[in-house]
C-alpha cells in the first residue's frame, strides 16, 4: 500500500492552527520536501510526529531509458508510472488507476495480468509527487499529466476525479485542468459522468478499430459499449465543452491497418473537433506493428480527406524502456 495518506495527515492536523494545512500542502505539493526533516518551518514535536506517523517515503524502482528522455517507475513493487520528459522541457506523467486491468484488450500487456484493485486517490496523487521531486533536483516541474497508464480511470471514477481535483488545486500542484488528460477504451457511463463535471480536462478514447466486430475482437468491452453509443455519448461531449477530442489508435500490421480501415476511420470520425493519434506499436507476441510506410500510407489517407493526427501526445504504450519484457 502507499505510504502517502492524506487522510490520516488531515487527522494529525486537527490540532493544529488553521494555517497549517496550507503550509504544509505547499512544502509536500509545491516545495517537493521527501522528508519531514526538510520541513524547517514547522515546530520540531510537529516534525517527530509526522515523521513516525505519516511517511513521506515513496517505495519505488526507476528505469530510465537510453535517450534519458523516458523514466518508467514501479512504486510499491505494483504501480507502473512513466515520465517522459520533452524536447521543449515541459514533462508529462503518465499516470496508472487500476493495479492490472479488467478489461482484457488482447493488444495489451496489462490486459494480460488480470485486475488486481482500483488505486486509491493517494496512489495517483504519490504516481505526480515522485517525478515532481526528481524533477525538482533539474529546477524543473510535472506539466501535464495524462491518464494512460495501467487500468481504465472510468471504472475508478471517484478516485480519480478527487486526483484530478488535487492535482488541479492552486494550493498543490497547481496543474492546470487543460493539461490534464483522461484516456477511456468507451466507458459511457464515465464519458457521460465526466460531461457533466465542471473542470474541463482533455478526453481521450482508445479507439484501435473503426467498426465495432474488428474492435470487439481487440476490445472485448466493445460488447458492452458499442461503437454508436460511444459516438453519441462523446458527441453530446463536445456539444456542451466545445472541447477537442482525441482518438487513440495502435497501428497492428495487417489487422487495422490497411486504407480500407482508414476510410471506415474517416467516416467514424466526422467531426472538426476529433483528432487521430496514430501509436507505433510494441509488439507483445500475439500481433506485430505496422511497418512505418503502411502508417505513413495510412497517415496520409486520414490528412487528404480532413482527418488530423495529433503529433504532440506521447503514450507509455509505445514507450521501449529496459525493463520492458
Amino acid at each position: 500500500m502507499t505510504n502517502m495518506n492524506l487522510t490520516l495527515l488531515d487527522e494529525i492536523l486537527q490540532s493544529e492552527p488553521n494555517y497549517r494545512k496550507k503550509q504544509i500542502n505547499k512544502l509536500i505539493f509545491q516545495n517537493f520536501i521527501s522528508s519531514w526533516q526538510e520541513a524547517s518551518s514547522l515546530p520540531l514535536a510537529l516534525r517527530d510526529k509526522l515523521n513516525k506517523e505519516c511517511s513521506l517515503d515513496i517505495k519505488q524502482q526507476l528505469f530510465i531509458s537510453s535517450d534519458q528522455r523516458t523514466c518508467r517507475a514501479l512504486i510499491n513493487n505494483e504501480i507502473e508510472t512513466v515520465l517522459m520528459r520533452h524536447k521543449d522541457l515541459r514533462n508529462t506523467v503518465c499516470v496508472s488507476s487500476q493495479a492490472g486491468c479488467p478489461l482484457g484488450c488482447t493488444f495489451c500487456y496489462t490486459g494480460k495480468m488480470g485486475f488486481k484493485r482500483n488505486l486509491s486517490s493517494d496512489e495517483i496523487i504519490e504516481q505526480v509527487l515522485l517525478f515532481s521531486r526528481l524533477l525538482k533536483e533539474d529546477k524543473q516541474r510535472v506539466d501535464s499529466v495524462v491518464f494512460m497508464g495501467m487500468g481504465e480511470p472510468f471504472l475508478n471514477y471517484d478516485n480519480v476525479l478527487a486526483a484530478i481535483k488535487f492535482l488541479n488545486d492552486k494550493d498543490t500542484f497547481n496543474i492546470g485542468v487543460r493539461h490534464i488528460s483522461v484516456s477511456t477504451s468507451g466507458i459511457i457511463a464515465g464519458i457521460k459522468k465526466i460531461t457533466q463535471e465542471k473542470l474541463d480536462i482533455n478526453l481521450a478514447i482508445s479507439l484501435h478499430a473503426p467498426n465495432d466486430q474488428l474492435r470487439s475482437q481487440l476490445m472485448p468491452i466493445n460488447n458492452q459499449q458499442p461503437l454508436k453509443k460511444i459516438m453519441q455519448a462523446v458527441d453530446a461531449y463536445v456539444a456542451k465543452k466545445n472541447r477537442k477530442v482525441m482518438f487513440e489508435y495502435i497501428m497492428l500490421k495487417d489487422i487495422n491497418d490497411q486504407i480500407a480501415h482508414a476510410e471506415q476511420l474517416v467516416k467514424l470520425l466526422d467531426n472538426r473537433l476529433y483528432f487521430v493519434n496514430l501509436i507505433v506499436y510494441n509488439a507483445t507476441g500475439v500481433y506485430q506493428p505496422s511497418s512505418l510506410e503502411q502508417i505513413r500510407k495510412f497517415k496520409e489517407y486520414l490528412e487528404k480527406n480532413g482527418l488530423q493526427e495529433q503529433k504532440d501526445i506521447v503514450l507509455a504504450k509505445k514507450l521501449k524502456l529496459p525493463a520492458d519484457n
